[in-house]
């Protein structure tokens, strides 16, 4: 009896050992606890969203293709959905965490987030999807290292910096959604943070000598932000995932929902240096400082925090133009990142968004191509799934601007899985727009002030421009993009400006294969939550 226990553990072991050689990518777990807290970033008690007691939320770490189980439990008093700016859930919107693809969480209950990271590398954040919880924290960053047999274009550094920076208000996010509501705009910002924290609020140790990466993400809701380290040269190497020609800049533009990774050597005499955030393009100019601080500092910092670019686009727009793709780097695959030539690919599809302010029943509304998006009573996926008529109607959108009045629908565009769109966003007011696409990284071909028109493709970048999830388009411009539509789902394609997307700038992009095959889409989660015209259905049968 020993001996066949004995075989029988080895064989058990050696089919354990074949399984974990050849089988599923790792797993990571994650248990968070979503709570209220009392914080003060800016010397103001207010209430903060905690997770597991941390402003902000803890960091994901993990390598390309990893599987990241998190458990979220909802301890606060409503409804609560985390979203993954800039996880392409890879055939899996279910996953996404918006209202458009999710049941929210209820109160005192728990949901579990089964995500892959396929076939992705770089710096991203996460971030609560619902109401106006993001004036309120309940964000942390994401890092998705390269697997250790891809090379990676520079050496490693010392060390790896995450700053999650950003507009923050004072007032709670019950009273930001109750202005906004009320059909008003929100006043101005009352300051930046830093990771949580005001002016000088965090200090990064270095020692001299050294190189070390700062990921550098806008998780405001309001303004762009410019990033600067004093007496210090930034070497860009990322953007959102992709390997950038490395570049040196003073300072960098950051817009609402951008990542980017830099390497910053410490070559400077022995002191303390200023870290400085500054938002752009805003008449009047909020600022936040961190410490750089060399292991074997002579001094505090000295000398006011150097200054940084205010009101200019130009400035900003060559920089823009400037960020470009390594052709010859390898991505989160073996091969080079310009082995895809996206610029010999026709297009199948232009489509053209235009923003818009317009005033609804007397109310403040934003608005694409005349619709301002209403939110539905059940999830569109979960009524997409079960075949519910009545909550939303493919087409309620056009490719185009209309130019005729706003009005409030529940607007779906359709899409058909593996197309290749040129889409165009067009942005005719004065201020900044800064646009998402979860579930893509697209290609930034061109932007210009103006307006667009098809010759506006002579100009475009069909050779090495950068793929993104996160886009800026300056004021009177527009800026086009590239999308390979490779991922089927239902995805959300929104402002970043969360004021301009809770009251109605947002769409979803409805990527449709007929195939119904898992080889395209998974399946709808066992553990989905329903909710809406959904509830008391079942995700499989008895």
């Amino acid at each position: 009896m020993g001996l066949y226990t004995s075989v029988c553990c080895v064989l058990l072991v050696a089919l354990l050992t074949v399984s974990f050689t050849n089988g599923e990518d790792p797993y990571r777990f994650y248990n968070w606890n979503v709570t209220y807290g009392d914080i003060y970033p800016l010397g103001v008690k207010q209430q903060g969203i905690l997770i597991n007691g941390q402003f902000p939320g803890p960091q994901i770490d993990s390598v390309t293709n990893d599987n990241l189980i998190i458990s979220v439990f909802n301890s606060l008093d409503e409804p609560f959905l985390l979203s993954w700016n800039g996880v392409q859930q890879r055939r899996n919107s279910w996953q996404d965490g918006v209202f458009g693809t999710n049941c929210p969480i209820p109160p005192g209950q728990n949901f579990t987030y089964v995500l892959q990271v396929k076939d992705q590398i770089g710096s991203y954040f996460y971030f609560p999807s619902l109401a106006f919880h993001k004036a309120a924290g309940g964000f942390g960053g994401i890092k998705i290292a390269s697997r250790p047999r891809i090379p990676v274009p520079f050496p490693p550094p010392a060390g790896d910096f995450t700053i999650l920076a950003g507009d923050w208000f004072k007032q709670n996010h019950t009273d930001l959604k109750a202005i906004l509501d009320g059909g008003n705009n929100l006043p101005f910002p009352d300051g930046l943070l830093i990771n949580g924290r005001g002016s000088n609020g965090n200090t990064y140790t270095v020692d001299q000598g050294n190189t070390y990466r700062f990921r550098i993400s806008n998780v405001g809701i309001a303004t762009s932000i410019n990033f600067r380290i004093q007496g210090h040269k930034m070497l860009l190497v990322e953007v959102e995932g992709i390997h950038t020609l490395q570049n040196t800049y003073s300072s960098l533009d950051i817009h609402l929902g951008q990542s980017y990774s830099v390497l910053v050597t410490a070559d400077q005499p022995p002191q303390d240096y200023y870290i400085v955030v500054s938002t752009r393009f805003t008449s009047q100019v909020l600022s936040a400082t961190s410490i750089l601080h060399y292991s074997n500092s002579a001094g505090s910092v000295s000398g006011p925090p150097p200054g940084g670019p205010t009101t200019q686009v130009d400035w900003s727009l060559e920089q823009a133009r400037s960020f470009r793709r390594n052709l010859t780097a390898s991505g989160p695959r073996p091969n080079p990142q310009g082995s895809y030539h996206y610029g010999l690919i026709n297009t199948t599809r232009t489509i053209r968004l235009t923003n818009s302010a317009p005033l609804i029943n007397g109310k403040q509304r934003y608005a694409v191509n005349s619709v301002s998006f209403l939110q539905p009573d059940t999830p569109l996926k979960v009524a997409d799934y079960f075949k519910i008529s009545g909550v939303f109607s493919i087409g309620s959108i056009t490719d185009s601007p209309t130019g005729g009045g706003a009005y409030l629908q529940t607007s779906v565009m359709h899409a058909d899985f593996r197309a290749f769109v040129e889409l165009v966003f067009e942005n005719p007011e004065e201020t900044l727009q800064s646009w998402h696409i979860d579930g893509y990284s697209f290609f930034v071909v061109g932007m210009d002030g103006g307006e667009w028109t098809p010759a506006s493709r002579l100009r475009y970048n069909l050779q090495d421009t950068v793929s993104r999830c996160t886009v800026q388009v300056y004021p009177n411009s527009w800026t086009a993009i590239y999308v390979p539509l490779d991922n089927v789902g239902m995805w959300n394609v929104r402002s970043e400006n969360w004021a301009r997307q809770y009251l109605g700038q947002q769409f979803y992009l409805r990527v449709y294969s007929p195939a119904n095959s898992w080889r395209d889409e998974y399946p709808i989660p066992k553990n989905a939550l329903l909710c809406g015209r959904a509830s008391g259905r079942r995700t499989r049968p008895l």
